[in-house]
């Protein structure tokens, strides 16, 4: 097979892995960061209305939005960490043609998604928890990020994931963070200047939307000018791969968008949970789930910058290379961990009235979010190791991970601490789960690492 010039090729080969992963993931972090900051700023602005049922409406688009975040994991990861074991097994003629037909089968995915979320989007809204007082608004925003914006959302995702994926993550830090950054300011342009009073969340779903539009263009730029140098393509004419590649995106990429499914599903059930105790509680846990996501979204840049890593010195034989990889990431995101949970203990309450002022959504928040981030390093250890799976393509232990955590794990315990404790279960619930799934997840790990022939 011919082999693509890639200036970045030495970063997976030759680079210290200290230095490879800070290249990687660094970039990757502080495009989540942003990516963080820019999801805050709607519940931010929002919450300035100081009408908790607004924040509660738009609360209940996380689980929507986590679904089409499915589909940019089937071709995004499913596609990318393919195209890095192509490149560490030298076949980058059939990487080019991985990135085209993922491109194109993208488009084809969110465009009916945002199609079936416009037919069916009041029962799926009701589905998901909306009342009478917080469907207007949920509509509204729905209407602006998923029924217009899933097609530039899910793609700049997938094209994000192809950049990291091929060692251009400086590119894909900075589209992501170009984005985040542009939205934050659209927001109270649209939600305060050119909306009515009443219609602040439909001007900050037209703000997000927006934004996304621009990163999708900013990724496609960059992707023509990398044609020549990068094993990535967007030519229709690339769009036939081998079978067995069709095969290989599916294997991890069906188990990924199934994570994101299931964790999805998570959310909706504790928004379905926590709407039974009022909307004051549904406030604020949609508040605390936004304002967890600080660790949550740092360890997730993390990884990004990990996996490429893996999977190319998986596919290269290179195995201890890989598995310094995987301990050396490993170590940075619990002590990272560890230090986030101090930080939510100390700061929760402030960081509560950042949002809102309502003192009884704050003093409920407060609690929520002490007890839920007790479980950020066993929740960066699971989805590290799903991570490192997907990476590597083994799709079946990844969607056994992945798919234990939720369905074994976390969805049980939360009915049934909902039923015991009330509301107060249903946000401790996430710790528990992810302590046990820890110990599930390195179990695995170790019998993995124990078959390869070094």
């Amino acid at each position: 097979m011919k082999k693509i010039h890639n200036d970045n090729r030495e970063i997976f080969e030759t680079w210290p892995v200290p230095k490879a992963l800070t290249e990687l993931a660094l970039p990757m972090i502080f495009g989540q960061l942003i990516i963080l900051i820019y999801s805050l700023a709607d519940t931010f602005y929002i919450g300035r209305t100081n009408n908790p049922l607004m924040v509660a409406g738009v609360s209940l688009l996380l689980p929507v939005f986590n679904i089409s975040i499915s589909f940019a994991n089937l071709f995004g990861i499913g596609g990318g960490t393919l195209i890095s074991r192509l490149m560490g097994a030298g076949r980058d003629d059939e990487a080019k043609k991985i990135s085209a037909f993922c491109f194109y089968m993208t488009i084809i995915a969110a465009g009916l998604f945002s199609l079936l979320i416009f037919i069916f989007m009041e029962p799926a809204l009701r589905l998901f928890g909306a009342s009478d007082d917080t469907l207007i608004f949920a509509e509204q925003y729905t209407y602006c990020v998923i029924v217009i914006g899933a097609v530039p959302t899910i793609l700049a995702m997938t094209l994000s994931n192809f950049l990291r994926s091929t060692g251009y993550a400086k590119q894909a830090g900075f589209g992501v963070s170009m984005g985040g950054i542009i939205n934050i300011f659209l927001d109270p342009l649209f939600m305060f200047v050119l909306m009515p009073q009443g219609y602040e969340v439909l001007g900050a779903g037209i703000a997000t939307m927006l934004s996304n539009v621009l990163i999708c263009s900013y990724f496609l730029v960059i992707i023509y000018k990398l044609r020549n140098v990068s094993v990535l393509s967007l030519s229709i004419k690339n769009i036939a791969p081998p079978r067995k590649n069709i095969y290989s995106i599916f294997s991890v990429g069906v188990p990924a968008a199934i994570a994101v499914f299931l964790f999805d599903l998570t959310y909706i059930i504790i928004d379905r949970l926590a709407a039974g105790h009022g909307d004051i509680p549904l406030a604020a846990v949609g508040i605390v789930l936004k304002a967890e996501r600080l660790p949550l979204n740092i360890g997730i840049g993390l990884c990004q910058g990990m996996m490429p890593l893996a999977a190319y010195n998986y596919s290269s034989g290179n195995f201890n290379r890989m598995r310094e990889v995987v301990n050396f990431s490993r170590r940075v995101g619990i002590i990272f961990g560890f230090a986030s949970v101090a930080m939510y203990e100390i700061f929760a309450p402030y960081i509560m009235r950042i949002f809102i002022a309502d003192v009884q959504t704050v003093a409920l928040g407060t609690d929520f979010l002490r007890a839920r981030t007790l479980a950020t390093p066993f929740m960066f250890m699971c989805f590290h190791l799903v991570n490192f799976f997907q990476a590597v393509g083994h799709g079946d232990k990844a969607l056994y991970l992945g798919s234990a955590r939720w369905v074994v794990f976390n969805i049980p315990l939360l009915f049934i601490m909902n039923y015991i404790f009330g509301m107060y279960g249903i946000v401790w619930t996430q710790v528990v789960a992810d302590i046990l799934m820890t110990i599930v997840s390195l179990i695995v790990y170790k019998k993995f690492e124990a078959g390869i022939k070094i």
